[in-house]
């Protein structure tokens, strides 16, 4: 039995409204359980040094928690005066994510960086913030669009994130904190809508997995990832 109550492939309560904040070219509340993220899209005319010049588009993430996004206050990042390794991770992962489901030549020289403020945390933020990142892009893209700045749509697949793992030996879909801080083997798996993989980050944590379990988890998060594709369909018609 998980601690939530839930099926061994069933999501928290996933939720996404659109349009939360004012000024974004997009914007998403994406609540997945006890994990909510707001995801806000920002579209400049301009690109990377890297990449000026040659008529491609980039799309970059920012990633952060607010202080009592958890059980105990953490300091703000910028009160350090730097970022932490795991945001520095976190927010690469989200846009080298979004980017895969991008005609980047579609989009044209400019850049849309997709912003992710976790105001609360139960696991899976990262999962989510990646579902939500292509929610508030798809709107931005569609602002794009309509405004005739861009003649195709150059978002070619919905990306999508979801986590599973093995807890009380069993493989279990979208797992919440409980789950996560116990589970012996867990992972994030990053699909696009048609099913094709992006990346997978798996670990055993006091344990070792077999190859039938991976397939296992494989099966879950394609079931996962399916579902919440069908959400961000849903929120961006």
């Amino acid at each position: 039995m998980r601690p939530s109550g839930r099926k061994l492939d069933e999501l928290r309560a996933v939720s996404i409204e659109t349009g939360f904040t004012k000024h974004a070219e997009g914007s998403a509340l994406i609540k997945m359980g006890d994990t909510h993220v707001l995801c806000t899209a920002t579209i400049e005319d301009r690109v990377p040094p890297f990449i000026k010049g040659s008529s491609l588009g980039w799309v970059t993430a920012e990633y952060g928690m607010l202080p009592r996004a958890t059980n105990t206050r953490m300091r703000r990042e910028a009160a350090m005066g730097k970022q932490g390794g795991r945001t520095v991770e976190i927010q690469r992962l989200i846009g080298r994510a979004l980017r895969a489901g991008v005609d980047r030549s579609a989009l044209g020289e400019r850049q849309i960086t997709i912003d992710c403020d976790v105001l609360q945390a139960d696991g899976g933020t990262r999962c989510a913030s990646i579902t939500g990142g292509w929610v508030a892009l798809k709107l931005a893209v569609n602002k794009l669009m309509k405004a005739g700045d861009v003649i195709s749509d150059p978002l070619v697949d919905p990306v999508a994130a979801i986590s599973c793992g093995i807890y009380a030996g069993q493989p279990v879909l979208d797992l919440d904190y409980p789950e996560d801080s116990e589970a012996g083997v867990d992972g994030n798996f990053i699909m696009t809508g048609s099913g094709k993989l992006i990346e997978i980050q798996m670990s055993a944590e006091g344990s070792t997995y077999s190859r039938d379990q991976m397939n296992q988890l494989m099966d879950l998060a394609e079931k996962g990832v399916a579902e919440l594709v069908e959400k961000q369909k849903a929120a961006t018609a």
